[in-house]
């Protein structure tokens, strides 16, 4: 008998300025804020929370992995998030194509410059 691996649960990223990343993921991406506790906050994205902390050793002090959102539609979302004041690398754009499913995308960085994108897939 194996154990197999289920959905991912919980993605942890690390900020220095913790109540700055906190007012910022939940007024200007406005992620859903679950709750804070000992020094973390915990948001929604979806079945998948959020956990933010400060970095506890000098080995988690480091930019996070990527963190894609699903949007229904990326020229509607990317207006959103522009009119709050989110800067993009650049506009929404074509990443390839899965079969009959373009993939589209957009960059920005978070107020701790890490790496955000949103994402749509939709019908080629």
């Amino acid at each position: 008998m194996t154990t197999g691996l289920g959905a991912l649960a919980q993605v942890a990223v690390t900020f220095r300025d913790l109540p700055r990343a906190v007012a910022y993921y939940q007024d200007v991406i406005q992620l859903p804020l679950q709750f804070e506790t000992g020094g973390m906050a915990f948001f929604a994205m979806g079945d998948v929370r959020l956990m933010m902390t400060t970095p506890e050793q000098d080995e988690h002090d480091h930019p996070a992995s990527i963190l894609y959102f699903k949007v229904a539609n990326i020229d509607l979302a990317h207006a959103d998030l522009a009119s709050r004041g989110v800067e993009f690398d650049e506009p929404p754009h074509m990443i390839g194509t899965m079969g009959a499913t373009e993939i589209w995308m957009a960059f920005f960085r978070d107020c701790e410059q890490h790496l955000l994108a949103i994402t749509e897939e939709r019908a080629a």
